[in-house]
């Protein structure tokens, strides 16, 4: 997978994610399942994405399942967030906690943040190496690795000790949605990622934090390091075993029974071209909390 070229679709595909409140039973069971098994408490875009394609979501997550379960896919995730967050430590990245300080954040909301940011720290990566295990697969390629996968037995998650909750653009005040819009023009997003809407439930933080991410991101090294974790994701999927023994052709087939091939491999694409940029910001974000290693 390390010749897979970092690709944003032209034209961007729609997408139609299928929300956890929305989900029949099977899927609902199916998503509780993912986020079990891969320890995170939220369904991530691109999987409620890979869902609208029915039959091809029931595969991939089949045959992906055991290897998500093991400790080379952990492994995996942990080398890909080490690496991104030594890279984006090169960057400048203002302190925020003084502000937030001056602004009336007391210790435990500051803490919250840091706790938030954790999750997503550890989340994302897992979706990352999915998104581009599932784009070489629908573009032809296939996996090459062994069936050996020893069980990862132990929790690598952070602990989550409060909800997930997103400031949606129609709760948001004025100045968040202007945030938000900015946000989509810079980061030449179609949506606001969940990441962002769950930092924007503290929206004087994020206000602070945004201007510095903004800037960075239009440097020649905050892009450099994106398409360095891209290869890197790229990389370390290829190295994986197989032990679900996923086929490339079957989930070609069992997406074509779903709609047209090519709109389902757009929307791999989509992901897996996006993903890498948002690893880098949150690891930024992170940085900024004084938190950018471990």
């Amino acid at each position: 997978m390390a010749d897979l070229a970092r690709l944003r679709p032209d034209p961007l595909p729609a997408i139609h994610p299928v929300p956890e409140y929305a989900a029949d039973p099977e899927l609902q069971a199916r998503y509780e399942d993912m986020k079990a098994v891969l320890q995170v408490p939220w369904m991530g875009v691109v999987t409620m994405a890979f869902a609208h394609y029915r039959n091809f979501y029931d595969l991939l997550w089949q045959g992906l399942r055991p290897l998500c379960a093991s400790a080379a896919f952990v492994d995996a995730a942990r080398s890909l967030r080490g690496f991104t967050e030594a890279e984006v430590a090169g960057l400048d990245s203002p302190p925020v906690e003084a502000l937030l300080r001056a602004a009336g954040y007391g210790e435990r909301e500051v803490d919250a943040i840091r706790e938030v940011n954790g999750i997503f720290s550890h989340g994302n990566y897992l979706y990352l190496l999915i998104a581009t295990i599932a784009r070489r697969l629908m573009e032809g390629g296939d996996m090459t690795g062994g069936g050996e996968a020893p069980r990862f037995e132990r929790r690598h998650a952070p602990v989550v000790t409060q909800p997930l909750v997103l400031m949606e653009a129609h709760h948001a005040d004025e100045p968040t949605r202007a945030l938000y819009e900015d946000l989509k023009r810079t980061l030449d997003l179609p949506f606001v990622n969940t990441d962002y809407r769950a930092f924007a439930r503290w929206p004087t933080y994020f206000r602070l934090a945004w201007p510095a991410l903004r800037d960075s991101w239009q440097t020649k090294a905050h892009q450099d390091i994106v398409e360095g974790v891209h290869r890197q994701a790229c990389e370390l999927a290829d190295s994986l075993p197989n032990p679900g023994a996923l086929r490339g052709e079957a989930i070609r087939e069992a997406a074509a029974r779903d709609a047209d091939p090519e709109e389902v491999r757009s929307v791999c694409r989509l992901f897996q071209w996006l993903l890498p940029g948002l690893v880098a910001n949150v690891a930024f974000l992170r940085a900024q909390l004084g938190d950018g290693g471990g």
